[in-house]
């Protein structure tokens, strides 16, 4: 898959089969797209070009309202659809400046005019240009004014829900982890550097990697206790992670912390890739540390079975 960082960096001299899309998740939904895409591609022998925007439309437009977190940042997009069969994605920058373009005026100019489209494969609630004021029914008028062609693909059902990635932010956001990891057809997964932290789950037997993550729009799971594989430098252990204010500490500052079942390396400053399996209990306050070990000692012993049987 080649990567290219705006329109007219892709080169154009052959028709293009073309999909586009924000792609939050790669979950199954999208699969059922791109699938589609690439099969259209390899039949009339044409490229094949997922093109999507960065950053999120949403926080460039909405600046007073930067809340939104998604499930993927952008290299762990990039490294989903690099297994997808894809020959090209393009990442253009969304500014308000582009956001601004009429929806024919993007047709005929870029997708037309710049990406040589032959074939534009959508999902069946595409909106598109300015006011997101593009609709199916315009690009259908569209494609007769400029001889393309038109494939949508409709509402892709898992467990008779339409999976979207808002669904999956929701379900996220829930602690439902089991759920979201079905629509999303792999494990939600973050990745973050092992920062120092007050070392007191060391002192109980428990000690814990302190989790870092970087980019401020990534999105993690609610407060909670879950099964997780770790992944470090190719290695996979088994751990558990807590994600919240640890109350029986009175931390107060919410914290994101494993701990890695049979290990004990140093590795301050390494990047860890966190996969989620399941969530297993609340967060809550323990009398004393003594307590809480008792408590760890169980969640534990669950995880261990847990992700044996995955």
């Amino acid at each position: 898959m080649k990567i290219f960082s705006s329109i007219p960096d892709l080169p154009s001299e052959n028709k293009t089969i073309i999909t586009i899309g924000t792609f939050d998740g790669v979950h199954l939904g999208h699969s059922v797209i791109i699938k589609r895409l690439n099969t259209l591609a390899q039949k009339t022998k044409l490229q094949s070009v997922l093109l999507t925007f960065f950053p999120h439309p949403r926080h460039v437009l909405q600046i007073d309202d930067q809340d939104m977190r998604l499930i993927n940042t952008l290299d762990e997009k990039k490294m989903l659809l690099e297994n997808s069969g894809l020959d090209n994605l393009v990442v253009h920058e969304f500014t308000k400046e582009f956001s601004r373009i009429q929806s024919a005026n993007f047709v005929r100019d870029y997708l037309v005019g710049k990406l040589n489209l032959h074939t534009l494969v959508i999902g069946y609630d595409h909106h598109f240009g300015r006011n997101r004021e593009g609709s199916i029914k315009e690009l259908t008028a569209l494609s007769e004014l400029y001889g393309f062609n038109i494939e949508m693909i409709s509402p892709q059902l898992f467990e008779n829900v339409a999976v979207s990635s808002t669904k999956i932010r929701n379900l996220l956001e829930d602690g439902d982890i089991e759920k979201s990891n079905r629509y999303l057809g792999y494990e939600f997964f973050l990745f973050g550097k092992v920062v120092r932290g007050n070392a007191i789950g060391k002192k109980i037997g428990f000690p814990t990697a302190n989790i870092e993550i970087q980019n401020k729009f990534k999105l993690h799971p609610a407060n909670g206790v879950y099964a997780v594989k770790v992944i470090l430098e190719e290695r996979v252990f088994k751990g558990m992670m807590n994600i919240g204010t640890k109350p029986t500490l009175e931390g107060g500052k919410k914290t994101i912390e494993v701990h890695m079942i049979d290990f004990s390396e140093d590795i301050y400053g390494k990047e860890l890739q966190i996969k989620f399996i399941k969530k297993i209990r609340e967060e809550k306050k323990f009398k004393n540390l003594d307590a809480l070990k008792q408590q760890l000692l169980v969640d534990k012993n669950k995880i261990e079975h847990l992700i044996d049987r995955c």
